[in-house]
């Protein structure tokens, strides 16, 4: 029975692996630069983005609807992780630009004359010259990637370790999290924060050394970058759950009491499941933001992180297929909406402006699939697919 299983959920996975590696095939071949110029540059850009939102929804799926860790604060990971891959490409694009005006003086600028040419032209908006300490290795990449990876996952080992130490659980370590996405959020407002304040960082889709090729021909790259992320992500997150460690950490959402008095170490568990997906989430955003073009405070807010629970509630906590699914239709719709596709309905004493109005309409579509789909949309799906059977 559990070896039927087993293959059953290889086979699932198998076909989920395929079919996103179809999709961004087709993509390609109905795009500007390497297909039939059928997909617009800017939707393609959507798509990717949309990619990047599913691995962080698989990954607040993982904390929440196996662990059972609301965390309200889990999308500031994904804002970490932007803003360290942001760093790299705002100070190497204004570093090309700097060294270019530099080609026709007289005299050739020394290092310091140099690093205050590019701090005036990163940090001029908010009245400084210099660059901060925390911009040190901002001209390296493999070492920003690495604070992708190291930012977001120290951050939550320290909180996890002094919330799950502490044994704060439930609506409690909910609102912790909150707090926490608040308090980064709120820093990275002020302009002494090192990172532009309000400001945030802009430019990003314009990627350094790569000035020969066109935003058409980039956003299919980051398109094929963000389909990997979310296969990668999937592959992982897929062999975590079905493992014995998955099992442990289901028992944990169920009864986390009994399954301390059986003698587990729960804080352990909890402690790698909020850091692996905080990685993960970093990672996500380190891809979307390129593709976003900027990434400011507001980003980071713990309205961002909300959101990333609805989306898994919608698609259907507990399933990363759920997941995949809640946050790709909301991402997809709030672009339409949002976007001006979708026409306004006059009512004769009020219009409908779609692009004021959608969060309602996400509010309501919430509800209403809460209180009639328990399993969400992946729920839905299943239940009609066996009454079709």
């Amino acid at each position: 029975m559990i070896t039927d299983m087993n293959k059953s959920v290889k086979k699932h996975s198998l076909i989920f692996l395929i079919t996103i590696f179809l999709f961004t095939l087709l993509v390609t071949f109905l795009s500007e630069p390497f297909g039939i110029n059928f997909i617009s540059t800017s939707f393609v850009k959507v798509l990717g983005k949309t990619l990047c939102l599913c691995i962080a929804a698989i990954a607040m799926d993982v904390v929440w609807g196996y662990c059972g860790i609301l965390s309200l604060g889990h999308f500031a990971f994904f804002g970490l992780g932007g803003y360290m891959i942001g760093m790299w490409l705002m100070y190497e694009r204004t570093s090309i630009i700097v060294l270019n005006s530099l080609d026709d003086s007289q005299l050739p600028f020394t290092e310091i004359e140099l690093q205050e040419a590019i701090g005036n032209q990163i940090f001029g908006v908010v009245g400084g010259t210099e660059i901060p300490l925390i911009w040190t290795f901002a001209d390296n990449l493999y070492f920003q990637i690495i604070f992708v990876i190291l930012i977001p996952g120290l951050i939550a080992f320290i909180f996890g370790w002094l919330a799950f130490r502490s044994r704060v659980t439930g609506v409690y370590l909910s609102i912790l999290t909150q707090a926490m996405t608040l308090a980064l959020s709120l820093y990275l407002f002020q302009n002494d924060s090192g990172l532009r304040g309000n400001n945030g960082l802009s430019g990003l889709q314009n990627i350094p050394h790569l000035e020969n090729l066109s935003q058409s021909t980039i956003s299919i790259l980051f398109l094929w970058l963000s389909s990997i992320g979310l296969i990668f992500s999937f592959v992982i997150f897929n062999y975590i759950i079905q493992s014995k460690f998955g099992s442990v950490i289901t028992a944990i959402r169920d009864n986390e009491t009994r399954l301390r008095f059986f003698g587990y170490n729960v804080e352990i568990y909890k402690l790698f499941i909020f850091v692996i997906t905080a990685i993960i989430t970093g990672l996500a955003g380190a891809i979307y933001y390129p593709q976003a073009g900027i990434i400011n405070p507001a980003e980071i807010a713990p309205i961002a992180s909300i959101y990333l629970a609805v989306w898994v509630a919608i698609g259907g906590r507990g399933k990363l297929y759920g997941a995949i699914l809640g946050a790709a239709s909301v991402s997809l719709l709030s672009s339409w909406f949002t976007g001006g596709n979708a026409p306004n309905i006059p009512l004769g004493f009020f219009t409908i402006e779609w692009v004021n109005w959608w969060t309602v309409f996400l509010g309501i579509g919430f509800v209403a699939i809460t209180i009639f789909s328990k399993g969400g949309l992946i729920g839905m799906l299943n239940t009609l697919l066996v009454k079709i059977k």
